[in-house]
């Protein structure tokens, strides 16, 4: 299997993490989607990564979709097999997935415009979302029990995801126990420094 990726998308980190907890090696390649490479392009017609390609099967995207066929790939070693914790781990990874199209969004809409076309409302809008989430998270902080799973990885990618590119928003300011969530995660997953979402 190839994973069409880029280092510095937060949904590539999560998926990658997730193979490396599960045991399944996947060839990662890194493609930029702006360039319209044909090998993206031919796989996922919306031309986004992370795409996973199999052989003689079809291909699989987004990362939710790919996070679920590595589950089952593993036997269920991404997920909790009770319901009420299965959907626990989903509404988390959910949350953590909302946050990363936010900052996306205001990467795109500062990455697209000219500085003065800017929409600033657009953007406090959406990083408004992203802190109440991490109020949120603040408040109800995913344990780290026996076995981690797909949430906890979506948590870890985001919160790489904003050291990497929203350092000046002090995402860690009043928010303890999320802020030293990261450095628990990492000593239950010491891959985290290889594997987060990097320039």
């Amino acid at each position: 299997m190839k994973l069409l990726y880029s280092p510095a998308s937060p949904y590539a980190a999560k998926v990658r993490m997730a193979a490396r907890q599960a045991g399944i090696d996947i060839q990662t390649v890194v493609t930029a989607t702006g360039d319209n490479p044909p090998e993206l392009l031919t796989n996922n017609p919306l031309g986004k990564i992370p795409t996973l390609l199999r052989d003689g099967e079809p291909p699989i995207y987004d990362s939710v979709a790919i996070m679920h066929y590595l589950d089952r790939l593993s036997g269920g070693m991404l997920y909790p097999k009770k319901d009420p914790k299965r959907t626990d781990a989903e509404v988390l990874e959910a949350l953590c997935d909302g946050m990363m199209d936010s900052l996306l969004a205001i990467m795109n809409e500062k990455r697209s415009r000219p500085e003065d076309k800017v929409h600033q409302p657009w953007l406090d809008k959406q990083w408004d979302k992203v802190s109440r989430a991490l109020d949120h998270l603040n408040g109800h902080l995913p344990k780290t029990g026996k076995k981690l799973h797909g949430g906890h990885f979506a948590l870890a990618a985001v919160l790489s995801y904003l050291d990497l590119r929203f350092d000046d928003k002090n995402w860690r300011d009043g928010r303890p126990d999320l802020a030293q969530w990261p450095e628990a995660f990492l000593k239950r997953f010491p891959d985290y420094a290889e594997l987060k979402a990097s320039a």
